[in-house]
């Protein structure tokens, strides 16, 4: 398990620098596997390094696509696949380790097939205005779940707003609170726009 200062969402990639002693141990044991995957949470209270971290109880499971040995360390890249809630955390010992339990995929109804489309709009909208590189080049995925989480992926969220994310049910229930997020977020960014454009200026007479 790798408690981290970041969300992980389904389908998204996650690039990884590994030089702790107890997580290259855990690569190690990883990597002997056909399938190599380890889980990420958000951490609550505390640092990636050290140890001695709270964490959230929802993540999602990595899969190990790419990995290298470096001179000092391990670079690692995962891909998010199941969403998971954890029912018990065990020992840190030699590493962080957990009993999860599944959860379900992400189930996708056409009816939401607008709130989709709506939602880019937005969140392309939102890119614009933060001058983020997204703006009209990104192409989102055909299949509607993966859309979804590269939305939530990419919208003004924080970290929280992700995790409880990882939570839901279905896609329109990720679309709905992601729009919602973003919508807000925009009002905001445009009304500092407009003040910092056309401040209060007083002219000498």
């Amino acid at each position: 398990m790798f408690p981290l200062g970041s969300v992980l969402l389904p389908d998204l990639p996650l690039p990884l620098r590994v030089f702790e002693p107890r997580y290259l141990k855990m690569l190690g044991d990883l990597l002997e596997e056909d399938e190599p995957e380890f889980g990420v949470v958000l951490i609550e209270r505390g640092q990636e390094v050290g140890g001695g971290d709270e964490r959230f109880h929802v993540g999602t499971l990595a899969r190990v696509v790419a990995c290298e040995a470096l001179k000092d360390c391990m670079v690692v890249v995962g891909l998010g696949t199941r969403r998971f809630t954890v029912l018990d955390w065990l020992s840190d010992d030699p590493y962080p380790r957990a009993d999860i339990e599944l959860l379900g995929p992400l189930e996708w109804q056409e009816s939401d097939a607008s709130l989709l489309q709506q939602t880019e709009r937005q969140v392309r909208a939102a890119a614009e205005l933060a001058e983020q590189p997204v703006g009209t080049d990104f192409t989102f995925s055909e299949d509607p779940v993966v859309a979804c989480w590269q939305l939530a992926a990419l919208a003004p969220l924080g970290d929280l707003d992700r995790t409880e994310l990882l939570r839901s049910t279905t896609g329109g229930e990720v679309l709905s609170r992601v729009l919602a997020e973003t919508e807000e977020n925009l009002e905001l960014m445009r009304l500092m726009g407009s003040q910092s454009d056309g401040g209060d200026v007083q002219g000498e007479s």
